[in-house]
């Protein structure tokens, strides 16, 4: 597949990243190299057309041997996103062609740079944007590479004038008055600032009138300013837009990855594991006074659905379902999908009954509900629910005994040689200074230590557990829901009450 302007779409360049092989985003930076390089390509016509005028600031010598090798390189890029290219037609040496075009690419541009005068803005945009943008699209290695080349190239770059080298440059100085002859050891900046200096000699009084900014506009200093920013600030403004794009689609890909993880994808409800998440969180949000209910429900002879119907009536009976919670409950709760056909529903400050009229109405809502499946077959499905609640002074105590053991694991017992210290401190009036200062030590040490750790037990609010341990109370009473017939609600605390001695052994906390 050729490669076309086309391909720079929005669409298409949010879908480089993830969707395109490794051979076409490849060709891609190629298309990316060519388009600049076609920019560089007009501006050497230009300078050619109006030489008469420019010609003056520009080494002609050394200009037509560039602009030819640019043309080749061009002749080359444009062969390369071809459909003659060979990157498409063998994959099996598409690392070679990547290694080659970022190669031809970093020896292009920094013989752009070294020529056009060293400018900060083109070097800089052409070192870390276009290594950027490199990685994106072909191999890191290779790019990482040629990066370091760079940076390399810099040094010398700065370095070589020093050892009586001079660098080619395509820039001349329009300066008579004085020799320069060694122009080329002044750094762009430098070279710059002189030719401001002359430029501003042209102004009267130090201000800009309209002759003035005539002669300003065919200045030495206001062509090749001009130039760089032409090279450098379209190249900036794409890279930019391709930033943007990746992070539009980093976006997105969270946004999708988050639906997956936190949502059901059959019955669009929270995941367990994003309902469990939002269970603990809710819980340790709740107020000193509030209770805290939970619901199981199960629906009753789903696998004789699957038997009967086939899977597919078995998934919409689940769809239907968790619509009709949907619409019957508040957006207070909570409803994930627990399991194949279990459903787990948090109600955050509902006392007991409250829960259980919940509960019972959410069992005749199921039952009233006719599926239809596509053979025109309706019928109707049950449910089993079991219901706890938690309440506030049960939750208080759970938590002051799960403080306590905390602190009492936690806190080390005083070793032999400071319980040794601490019977010499009262057997001894006046020690030597030095065993009373290793006992002052070991004393702040201990101290220390069980300051640290109360600190922790403090925050320490439930059980990491707690969450499970509620879930696994109301499962008993669904399974009793089950014994009793199904299609009805039974409450877990009732059967707590019926049997006391049980309900201490449920909440156990050692």
């Amino acid at each position: 597949m050729a490669l076309s302007i086309s391909h720079l779409g929005y669409r298409k360049l949010s879908r480089v990243i993830f969707e395109w092989q490794a051979a076409d985003r490849a060709l891609l930076l190629a298309l990316f190299v060519l388009m600049e390089i076609t920019s560089h390509w007009f501006w050497c016509l230009f300078v050619w057309w109006r030489q008469d005028t420019y010609g003056s600031y520009v080494d002609m010598e050394l200009f037509y041997p560039l602009w030819i090798g640019v043309t080749l390189l061009g002749i080359f890029f444009i062969w390369m996103v071809s459909r003659l290219s060979p990157m498409r037609k063998d994959n099996g040496s598409l690392h070679k062609w990547q290694a080659i075009l970022v190669a031809l690419y970093s020896v292009y541009i920094a013989v752009v740079i070294l020529v056009m005068g060293h400018s900060s803005l083109v070097a800089g945009i052409s070192l870390v944007g276009g290594a950027m943008l490199g990685m994106m699209l072909i191999r890191r290695r290779y790019v990482w590479k040629a990066f370091l080349g760079h940076i390399v190239l810099i040094f010398l770059v700065t370095l070589i004038p020093y050892f009586g080298f001079t660098i080619p440059n395509l820039r001349h100085m329009t300066i008579t008055s004085f020799p320069l002859d060694t122009y080329s050891y002044l750094t762009y900046s430098e070279t710059t600032a002189i030719e401001n200096a002359i430029s501003a000699s042209i102004f009267k009084n130090g201000t800009l009138s309209w002759d003035t900014l005539n002669q300003l506009r065919f200045s030495s200093a206001f062509f090749w300013r001009s130039t760089h920013i032409y090279m450098a600030l379209p190249k900036a403004i794409f890279i930019i837009y391709m930033f943007r794009t990746l992070l539009l689609i980093l976006d997105n890909s969270k946004a999708e990855i988050m639906q997956y993880a936190n949502q059901d994808e059959l019955t669009q409800l929270k995941s367990r594991r994003y309902g469990l998440t939002q269970m603990q969180q809710a819980l340790l949000a709740m107020g000193d006074k509030q209770d805290f209910s939970v619901i199981l429900l199960d629906l009753d002879w789903f696998k004789n659905i699957n038997d009967n119907y086939g899977h597919d009536v078995g998934d919409q009976v689940l769809s239907e379902v968790a619509q009709t919670l949907s619409k019957s409950l508040t957006e207070d709760a909570i409803v994930s999908r627990y399991g194949g056909e279990e459903f787990l529903i948090v109600l955050p400050d509902t006392q007991h009954d409250r829960a259980m009229s919940i509960a019972e109405q959410l069992r005749r809502d199921i039952a009233q509900h006719v599926i239809s499946s596509d053979d025109n077959t309706d019928f109707n499905v049950t449910a089993s629910l079991g219901v706890y609640t938690l309440t506030h002074d049960e939750r208080a105590r759970i938590q002051s005994e799960y403080k306590a053991v905390a602190l009492k694991e936690s806190t080390p017992p005083l070793t032999s040689s400071q319980k040794q210290n601490a019977n010499i401190k009262d057997s001894q009036d006046n020690g030597s200074k030095q065993s009373s200062s290793k006992q002052s030590s070991s004393q702040k040490r201990v101290a220390h230590r069980r300051k640290r750790v109360a600190t922790e037990i403090a925050k320490a609010q439930l059980p990491i557990d707690i969450c499970q341990r509620l879930i696994c109370i109301a499962d008993k009473a669904l399974y009793e829901a089950k014994d009793r017939g199904r299609n009805q609600v039974v409450s877990a605390n009732d059967m707590l009450a019926a049997e006391s001695s049980k309900a201490t052994s449920l909440y156990a906390i050692i």
